[in-house]
């Protein structure tokens, strides 16, 4: 599934090409996308079409493309799209043909870049694409990354801040993860404590921070935890810089061009390879229907661990 470094790829792809861009039109060709929306497709359609998008912003792993009001019957609203495990947003010129799993399509008139296709498509239609309402921020900064607005869809309201958010209260997540008994992994995938953290670079910051993904997150000390959070950020930013992990044709920015961070894993998916550090091979155990990744001797078992089910376990 993307995760931060991926989605904000899109967003930054995005924003630029939609930003003041007016719908011109909408098609809905396989309402499958449309699952997190509440009506019908013809509704989406209705209550897209002929607005005017604001920006485009992202929290976590989800993104919106907030509208501007059209009127005071309009109401506050926004585009929301969860991209799943295989869905794209994707650039293409008016008229151009249509993608292999394509889902949705928007017309859009930018007043600089002319007319643009944004679409929607997805190959396992896990994704989703809904009209949203907006609503306040309970601490009153911006929603996401991407807009000023201290507003965020309902959906993505119960959304933790992310780690690159300037809005993001480290002092709330050392208390947070103080009070966990459960492993440090797991709270790290939580998206209500910490969002667009996934598999892939949970075992890499665990991996920097020479922490044991089965560590007890409220065994940590103060220096671990800030070691960890700087490793997250590293981590996510040297991501971002590569354009994301792109291990298949699923992970593409909005050109339809993948990223290359793949190169630079120290142990998502290294199994039986030397650490890059120390040179034992990295170990593979099994994770919540996933895996971990981690170097038995960098990131040793320490007194304080729990098992998968949030059990302590010494």
């Amino acid at each position: 599934m993307p995760e931060l470094p991926e989605v904000e790829v899109v967003r930054a792809g995005l924003e630029p090409a939609v930003t003041g861009a007016f719908v011109a039109d909408v098609e809905v060709l396989d309402e499958r996308a449309l699952t997190r929306h509440p009506g019908t497709p013809a509704d989406f359609e209705g209550r897209l079409r002929g607005r005017t998008i604001a920006a485009a912003a992202r929290r976590g792993k989800f993104l919106w493309l907030p509208l501007a009001p059209a009127g005071p019957e309009s109401g506050d609203s926004a585009v929301v799209a969860h991209l799943g495990m295989s869905g794209q947003l994707l650039l293409r010129e008016p008229g151009a043909p249509r993608e292999r799993h394509e889902r949705v399509r928007i017309a859009v008139e930018h007043p600089r870049h002319g007319e643009l296709a944004v679409v929607f498509a997805d190959q396992r239609t896990f994704g989703s694409l809904a009209m949203d309402a907006l609503v306040p921020t309970p601490d009153a900064a911006a929603g996401g990354f991407g807009s000023a607005d201290p507003r965020v869809p309902t959906q993505v309201a119960h959304i933790a801040r992310d780690p690159l958010d300037p809005a993001f209260a480290d002092r709330a997540f050392r208390a947070t993860l103080g009070r966990k008994d459960s492993a440090v992994k797991r709270v790290l995938l939580d998206q209500t404590v910490v969002s667009g953290i996934g598999n892939i670079y949970a075992d890499e910051a665990l991996w920097a921070a020479r922490i044991h993904p089965e560590t007890r997150a409220g065994s940590l000390p103060t220096r671990a935890v800030n070691r960890l959070l700087a490793e997250v950020r590293a981590v996510l930013e040297k991501a971002l810089a590569e354009g994301g992990t792109s291990f298949d044709a699923q992970y593409v920015n909005v050109n339809g061009q993948a990223g290359y961070f793949a190169h630079s894993l120290n142990a998502y998916g290294r199994t039986g390879e030397p650490c890059p550090r120390c040179g034992r091979p990295i170990a593979r155990v099994s994770f919540t229907n996933r895996s971990s990744h981690f170097c038995p001797r960098c990131q040793r078992r320490s007194r304080g661990v729990a098992v998968d089910d949030g059990t302590p376990r010494v």
